[in-house]
């Protein structure tokens, strides 16, 4: 008893210890009479850390045990090791990644200067806020969650917490709302000290790029964005790739000869031929569509010519409730609120004939990469880091740490299987399927959009095999139907990374 007393109070003065350094950084700033420099002050924080980590890490095991009933197994406690290191921990699915990430949290949370714990969507943080703050409210810390609805007060009150579970995307746009305040007590954000970033390869790597945009209405009609989907309607186009491109090109052939344009189907882009663009201001009934005054017919034609060659319903985006919606491209999960910038989504609007929205103008945006790259330290938990460990280093300056499995690893990894159709893959997949079906054995079956999730549950239907269908159409009930999808003899069939973190209990 005396000895557990004693560590508890070595960690409290190490708390206290942190809190002079963080006050002196502070003083030094405002009078400028102390010559140390803040990549210093950084390194001892840290060497403070990395000395009570020990102790720091054994308490949470043991208050983990007492509340919630989980013991950190021995590779656990490694990988919150990594973690604290601002390292990647590769874990196997099902090696309790969440509970890994409370040993780093409590320990850099002692700071005061928080620690977001960053997860793919709402119910997640929910979640994992719920199951895991007992641990840290045993420990004196304060938990907050940041999900979609919150007001502007519940946010600040989350964010000015020891630790805050949110999701990337929530982190993302408060720090652009952040930046279009006034006054420095509106901002909901108190700075980028540590962040414990989950499924880091989804976050980092795959959606790395996409832009986060606020945006406010511009004062423009939307009768254009009809009058030119009518106009898309009626040109007749071409889809080219590079090589063909590239082999007229050096022939000097013109591909659009016949056509009104041309659609290249990697880039997404779409090029007006002479032909389309006589026809294109014919229809809308002026001289010249490269003129200043009407160069803006011209962009909506090819925005509308765009939607139409390349956007298509249930798979880019679902309509509900009279709105088009969009469709993560990556995880398959519906995108409420977020719309495509420069007419696009207008475009689109006007393609399925309902009510279009005014056109956004961009008032601030920031990529993940960006915002990330913020943060003092950073780290990351994945099963499946290791194959982008190169471009974790290059960008993000991260190491990947790949730790075994708790136990040896029951599962088989199978070697691809190359069809020459696509008709004899799903009848391959289907046969599986029932095989599997009939031992009773429950079957998961990830395809990459909601229009192959559906083409494989129709084939399902046709052989009377009972299944439950997962895609951004029933986004609402992903983390339930995803839970049962280990029930004996159940078949689950879901876009590609629907349900990721939920437990499937077998």
């Amino acid at each position: 008893m005396y000895k557990r007393q004693e560590k508890y109070n070595e960690l409290k003065e190490a708390k206290a210890v942190l809190a002079k350094i963080l006050t002196v950084e502070e003083q030094t700033d405002a009078e400028n009479n102390f010559n140390r420099s803040k990549e210093e002050l950084k390194k001892t924080k840290q060497d403070i850390l990395n000395k009570i980590l020990p102790e720091a890490f054994a308490v949470v095991r043991e208050v983990s045990l007492r509340t919630i009933g989980l013991r950190h197994y021995d590779i656990q406690l490694v990988g919150g090791m990594a973690l604290h290191e601002g390292n990647i921990s590769e874990m196997s699915t099902g090696e309790g990644k969440t509970l890994v990430s409370t040993l780093p949290a409590y320990l850099n949370a002692i700071t005061g200067e928080g620690v977001h714990i960053v997860t793919v969507n709402d119910y997640l943080a929910k979640r994992d806020r719920e199951w895991m703050g007992p641990i840290f409210e045993m420990l004196g810390l304060t938990v907050g969650v940041i999900v979609h609805d919150l007001d502007h007060n519940s946010r600040k009150a989350a964010y000015s917490c020891d630790i805050t579970y949110g999701t990337n995307n929530e982190f993302g746009f408060d720090y652009l709302r952040d930046n279009m305040v006034s006054l420095r007590n509106e901002m909901v954000q108190r700075g980028h000290n540590y962040a414990i970033v989950d499924e880091v390869d989804s976050i980092l790597v795959d959606e790395a790029r996409t832009p986060l945009i606020i945006s406010g209405p511009a004062e423009e009609s939307t009768d254009k964005y009809y009058r030119a989907n009518k106009i898309a309607v009626q040109l007749r186009g071409r889809r080219t790739t590079d090589m063909e491109e590239s082999v007229a090109k050096s022939k000097n052939e013109d591909l659009g000869v016949g056509f009104d344009y041309l659609a290249n189907e990697k880039s997404k882009s779409i090029s007006l031929t002479e032909a389309g663009e006589e026809k294109s201001a014919e229809m809308f009934g002026v001289a010249n569509i490269h003129d200043m005054d009407t160069i803006e017919y011209r962009h909506h034609v090819l925005q509308s010519v765009k939607a139409k060659e390349f956007f298509r319903r249930d798979v880019d985006y679902v309509v509900r409730e009279g709105q088009v919606i969009i469709v993560d491209e990556f995880t398959g999960r519906l995108m409420p609120g977020r719309r495509w910038s420069d007419g696009l989504h207008q475009a689109v609007e006007a393609k399925e004939g309902i009510k279009i929205e005014r056109e956004n103008q961009t008032l601030a945006t920031v990529t993940f990469q960006n915002y990330f790259r913020m943060y003092e330290k950073l780290s990351g938990m994945t099963g499946t880091a290791n194959t982008e460990a190169n471009e974790f280093k290059q960008i993000y300056n991260l190491d990947v740490v790949v730790l075994p499995s708790n136990r040896p690893l029951a599962r088989k990894n199978y070697p691809d299987s190359i069809y020459r159709s696509r008709a004899e893959k799903y009848n391959a997949v289907v046969e599986e399927i029932a095989e599997c079906h009939k031992r009773g054995q429950p079957v998961l079956v990830g395809t990459i959009s909601i229009e192959k999730s559906e083409i494989l549950s129709d084939l399902l239907k046709q052989k009377g095999i009972v299944h439950q269908v997962l895609n951004a159409k029933l986004h609402d009930k992903e983390a339930q139907i995803v839970a049962r999808a280990g029930e004996v003899g159940s078949v689950t069939v879901a876009t590609n990374m629907a349900g990721r973190g939920t437990d499937i209990p077998l």
